[in-house]
C-alpha cells in the first residue's frame, strides 16, 4: 500500500481543527472549499473532474481498495496524510465513516451557461433547506440527464457536505448555480427556457403539458412551497396526480416524478 506523506497521530493538530472548522458555511465560502467524504463519492468526484486539494485517509478503514485509489489521487498532485482511526472519527460527519474525506475546490458560484439548441431540461430549487432533499435532488438530476441544477435564494450551500453525502457525488457531475429569485428569473428568461412549475390547483396535468422543449422546472422550500411571484412568472402551471389524502410530495419526489415526466415525452417511442 503508497504511505501517506504525512500521518498525523494528535488530535490537537492544527490541520484536525481546520477540517472541522470546514464544517461551517461561512468557513467553506471563504476557503472556496468543501469536503467529499467517502469512497464511492470520491470516485465519483474525481471521476467527474474533481482535484482535490487533500486527502485525509485511515489506512485501517481504508480497506483493499486503498492502494488503487491513493495512486490515482497522487497522480493529481493532490497532498496526502493519514491519519489514526481516532482522529478519523473526529474529523469525519459521517455516523459510519469509511476512512476516505477529501477537501475540494468548491462548485456552483455562478449560474451555469446553457446551449438553447440542446433542448436542455433545468432544475431549480427555490429556498430549500434541507441538504439531503438537495443531495437527493442532484441523484435524480444525474441519472435523468439534467443540464444543470439552480439554487435560488439558496438557504443552504451547495458545498454542504451533507448535500454531497445525499448527492453521492454527484454535485460534481451536474452543473449547478445559484443566485437570488430575481436574478435566477431572468437568467431562465435569457436562456429562453419555459418555466414550469407544479402547483396542486392547476388545471393542467403534468402529462399533458410539453416539456421537450428548453424547460426550467421549479420546486420550492419544504415548509412554504414556491412563493407566489414564481408562480405568475410561470409560463407552464402542471399539477402532479394525487390520490390519497396527503396534499403535497416531498420537494425531492417531486422533482423526481416532473424531471421522469420530462424524460419520458423526450424519450423516441420504438
Amino acid at each position: 500500500m503508497s504511505h501517506p506523506h504525512i500521518m498525523i497521530t494528535s488530535p490537537a493538530n492544527a490541520r484536525v481543527k481546520e477540517v472541522v472548522a470546514l464544517r461551517r458555511r461561512r468557513v467553506r465560502e471563504q476557503a472556496g472549499v468543501t469536503l467529499v467524504e467517502g469512497y464511492e463519492e470520491l470516485d465519483l468526484a474525481v471521476s467527474a473532474g474533481a482535484r482535490p486539494q487533500t486527502l485525509y485517509y485511515c489506512p485501517p478503514l481504508a480497506g483493499d481498495r486503498a492502494p488503487g485509489m491513493l495512486r490515482r489521487i497522487a497522480g493529481l498532485g493532490t497532498e496526502i496524510i493519514g491519519v489514526t482511526p481516532q482522529i478519523f472519527g473526529k474529523m469525519a460527519y459521517r455516523e459510519s465513516p469509511d476512512g476516505w474525506l477529501a477537501v475540494v475546490p468548491a462548485v456552483g458560484s455562478a449560474l451555469p451557461r446553457l446551449d438553447p439548441a440542446a433542448r436542455p431540461l433545468v432544475l431549480v430549487c427555490q429556498g430549500i433547506e434541507k441538504p439531503g432533499n438537495l443531495g437527493a435532488i442532484l441523484r435524480t438530476a444525474d441519472a435523468a440527464g439534467v443540464a444543470a441544477v439552480v439554487a435560488a435564494d439558496p438557504v443552504t450551500d451547495w458545498g454542504n457536505p451533507n448535500v454531497v453525502r445525499a448527492s453521492k457525488g454527484t454535485l460534481f457531475c451536474v452543473p449547478v448555480g445559484s443566485a437570488s429569485s430575481a436574478e435566477v428569473l431572468a437568467w431562465l428568461d435569457g436562456q429562453a427556457l419555459t418555466l414550469v412549475v407544479a402547483m396542486p390547483g392547476a388545471d393542467l396535468p403534468m402529462t399533458e403539458a410539453d416539456l421537450t422543449g428548453p424547460t426550467a422546472i421549479a420546486v420550492g422550500s419544504e415548509k412554504h412551497g414556491l412563493p407566489a411571484s414564481w408562480a405568475e412568472s410561470a409560463r407552464v402551471r402542471v399539477r402532479i396526480p394525487m390520490f390519497g389524502r396527503a396534499d403535497s410530495l416531498n420537494v425531492a419526489a417531486a422533482a423526481a416524478i416532473l424531471s421522469y415526466e420530462a424524460v419520458r415525452q423526450r424519450t423516441p417511442t420504438p
